[in-house]
């Protein structure tokens, strides 16, 4: 796997849901995360990136994971 720069979870207020922006060198990779509740926590948040990343065959560090309410 390789290694991705830095992830941001946000709101998503147009969708409703919570979004995760991956950054790989100059390409940002979206991702809805329409199954995770609104009042999610941050660690919850930080797993849920990292998962994310996972899925598109990257791996993220936790100290590189935003997250902006």
């Amino acid at each position: 796997m390789t290694q991705t720069g830095s992830a941001k979870v946000e709101w998503n207020r147009e969708k409703k849901s919570w979004q995760v922006a991956i950054q790989v060198g100059a390409e940002v990779i979206r991702r809805q995360c329409a199954k995770t509740p609104p009042g999610a926590a941050d660690p919850e948040l930080r797993s849920l990136a990292i998962e994310t990343a996972r899925d598109e065959g990257y791996t993220l560090d936790e100290a590189h994971v935003s997250i902006v309410h």
